[in-house]
């Protein structure tokens, strides 16, 4: 763990200048805007260790999967996330000496990143050759105001001499992934155009044929006097830039202005893409760095209003939750119903694809909370648009008559992860998506989604349940074998209770649609029946025959729902026993030895306790939090906030607190030693569920909104708002009183602890 981060409440600070911490930092400190990103690596050069990575939404490559036993139904390839051509380089020369932090003497540098408006400022003061000392101050943005736009202010100064700087101001497509084999690239030019004062690259990705148009345009200013001699454009493959030489004297401050414009053709006509960059360069130009940040500024503003959680009495706490709802609502803005929350956002490439499970099981929450209803509709439309592709891939590994798998991982619908354990078995990820139909009506009351969308998805994937069981004569239970369940470090596993738990309740909850649509429009069930050839009195059957017989291990001894069968047989330790040289066993153990072991990815169990927690009593909820718990390491970032939020329904403060903490700082602290590939985007909803349904203790029961909140000791007062059918909640709990209201728009009833209030 890491702890080289300043505590702030609204600021993420660096101070002193940490090389071997760099490539952390490019993720802590990197900036999106729904539609571009990019990590916190430095304008100037520098060839110290570092990995240059800026991001287009929805922009990716099928790269193909290499396997020596190949299996039938494995993905034809990973979807990497693509290195996009990148804008925000400023290469200087000073006195013909190149401006390098590798190379150079640094002093008093500090990085912040301002999340109430996010703005990343940069200042150093940097001693180059014969002595000559400059001092920089950059600070940039990506527009949240628009989504194409980004700007950089890079303002230098020469602190003991007359200084001429050699400015170079490129859009260079010449990139390469991280895990791009043999540094293979992805790039192909399609066009290039530079003058004195734009640079423009189109750029096309091999295979899947994606255009992105990136354009640069500048000011230079001396004095508050635009300055500065542009020479000839240098034009090479893939890459153009402008050359720009100014003298500045001793004290005096230049200031370079860098706009960037960034288009995709998932947004734009190809053939005019490059001609819409031209003109959209010369409108930010014209409105300068100052205007662009305001408006970018103002629409941080509106989007703090509805999700900021404050915490009184603990920095490091508060620091935490607004780095993660920061980058949540940087990465994913809603406005664009193909897009979804990929695992890194725009800060790293790891992991490839857009969607995984975690959007269901943990940002969904997140976006019915803060935002519009529409936006976390658009989550589940995306999903009910890539139905056939599920049915596709369940298609591929045997399955028939409809019956859906949805990817573990994707960018359009098709599976395209690659490892087998991960696309073959672990199949738990369907239960997510019906679990996310269910959560999102019982949130908004908005049952029609049943019928417009939902119950063609849930018959699909009940289906697939209904086909992946069978009946075991031994046990004379219906079983499910094969399977690996959250907790990854368990792989072909038999009868994963969480698994079997998902399947069960999904086919329960698929009925209960049946017959809400049939009620409320026979038509439109009849014609959906007939178009997926849905045989109700047979498939239902055999639905509840299932749910009937299914096989839940279950230990009698202990009392607890059992991981999967066998798990009884493992030597049965606690997290305490490692020793801290293990930690984190995904690093330091080889795979055969964390297979053979009792310890624990993440919540599995508990994960099914969580999702349906009424079906469980308070003493079943302890008696398995008791047992599993201990035995988890918590290394994957899903992890923690699951065990908050369960910590707080058996009141264990101190875990509840223990655990929030590590969810909340795990990028901040590195907590788990792989933050330098990125932040863990999808699992930062996970931190708001932390205060919301862990320490605040919201359900949604029957239409109506509980809460039973509690203080951790650590703390001496916090407060959230949450949208809810219509209106705005406010929650304000303190040492001396609990005050939860509606504060805009119609009264509601609200159930506190046991006690009703007409707020």
């Amino acid at each position: 763990m890491k702890n080289y981060i300043k505590h702030d409440p609204w600021l993420i600070i660096e101070e002193g200048f940490k090389p071997e911490y760099n490539r952390i930092s490019e993720s802590i400190f990197s900036l999106g805007n729904g539609r571009m990103g990019q990590r916190a690596t430095f304008e100037e050069d520098y060839s110290g260790d570092t990995h240059q990575g800026s991001y287009v939404a929805g922009v990716y490559y099928p790269d193909k999967t290499r396997v020596g036993w190949w299996k039938n139904g494995y993905p034809e390839y990973f979807a990497k996330v693509l290195n996009a051509p990148a804008w925000i380089d400023i290469k200087i020369k000073i006195n013909g000496t190149t401006l390098d932090l590798a190379k150079a003497s640094v002093a008093n540098f500090k990085r912040v990143l301002d999340m109430q408006h996010g703005i990343l400022t940069r200042s150093f003061e940097a001693t180059v050759a014969d002595g000559k000392k400059v001092s920089v101050v950059s600070t940039r943005f990506c527009s949240m105001a628009d989504g194409e736009v980004g700007a950089i202010r890079y303002q230098i100064k020469p602190l003991n001499f007359d200084a001429s700087f050699d400015i170079l101001l490129p859009v260079d497509a010449d990139v390469v992934n991280k895990d791009s084999n043999y540094d293979e690239k992805f790039w192909t030019e399609v066009s290039k155009y530079a003058d004195e004062k734009k640079a423009i690259v189109v750029a096309e990705t091999r295979k899947t044929f994606f255009h992105v148009a990136t354009g640069i345009t500048y000011k230079v200013n001396v004095g508050g006097l635009e300055v500065g001699k542009a020479s000839s454009p240098i034009l090479k493959e893939k890459y153009a830039a402008i050359p720009v030489q100014v003298n500045a004297k001793q004290g005096e401050t230049l200031s370079i202005e860098k706009f960037a414009v960034v288009l995709s053709s998932e947004n734009h006509k190809k053939e005019s893409i490059a001609r819409i960059c031209e003109d959209k360069l010369a409108f930010v130009r014209e409105a300068g760095y100052d205007k662009l940040e305001n408006a970018h500024r103002s629409n941080w503003k509106q989007r703090w209003e509805g999700a900021d959680i404050t915490i009184d009495g603990d920095v490091a706490a508060q620091q935490g939750i607004r780095f993660n709802i920061f980058q949540l609502m940087q990465t994913y803005t809603g406005e664009d119903e193909r897009l979804n929350i990929g695992p890194k956002g725009f800060t790293g490439e790891k992991y490839g694809g857009s969607t995984y499970w975690d959007t269901e099981a943990y940002c969904l929450p997140f976006y019915l909370g803060t935002a519009d209803q529409k936006v976390a509709r658009n989550l589940l439309v995306y999903r009910y648009k890539q139905l056939q592709k599920a049915i596709e891939n369940a298609a591929k590994l045997g399955f028939t008559n409809g019956a859906a798998l949805y990817p573990m991982v994707t960018m359009n619908g098709e599976e395209c992860h690659n490892e087998w354990e991960i696309t073959f078995e672990e199949i738990h990820r369907n239960g997510a998506i019906a679990y996310a139909i269910f959560d999102y009506i019982r949130y908004t009351g908005e049952e029609n989604y049943l019928t417009e969308y939902g119950l063609e998805v849930l018959i699909a994937i009940s289906r697939f349940w209904s086909q992946r069981v069978n009946w075991s004569a031994d046990k004379q239970k219906y079983v499910m074998l094969g399977v690996t369940g959250p907790n990854e470090y368990e792989n072909n596993v038999n009868n994963n209770w969480y698994t079997n738990l998902m399947a069960t309740w999904t086919l329960e909850y698929t009925q209960y649609a049946i017959a809400y649509v049939k009620q409320q429009d026979k038509a439109k069930y009849e014609a959906l029946s007939s178009k997926i050839k849905f045989n109700e009195t047979e498939e239902t059957k055999r639905w509840a025959d299932i749910r009937e017989k299914m096989y839940f291990p279950f230990d009698e001894t202990k009392e607890v729902f059992l991981q999967q069968d066998g798990f009884l047989d493992k030597e049965l330790l606690t997290v305490n026993q490692l020793k801290k040289e293990d930690r984190p066993i995904n690093q330091k153990w080889s795979w055969d030895r964390i297979l053979r072991s009792c310890f624990i990815k993440q919540a599995d169990v508990l994960q099914g306790i969580y999702f349906l927690e009424d079906r469980f009593s308070f003493d079943e909820i302890k008696r398995n939090f008791d047992f599993y718990e201990p035995m988890t390491v918590h290394e994957s970032s899903l992890s923690p906030c699951v065990h908050v939020i369960l910590a707080s329904v058996l009141g264990y403060k101190e875990k509840a607190y223990e655990m929030y903490l590590r969810t909340s700082r795990l990028d901040l602290d590195d907590y788990n030693n792989d933050t330098e590939d990125g932040c863990h985007i999808t699992s930062m909803a996970g931190t708001w569920m932390s205060v919301i349904k862990g320490f605040g203790g919201m359900r949604v029961k029957d239409g109506k909104l509980y809460f039973n909140p509690f203080l951790p000791d650590q703390w001496n007062a916090y407060s959230f708002r949450v949208e809810f059918r219509g209106r705005v909640i406010g929650v304000n709990v303190s040492r001396e009183q609990t005050d939860i209201k509606v504060i805009a728009g119609e009264p509601l009833e609200i159930i506190i602890g046991q006690e009703k209030e007409l707020a």
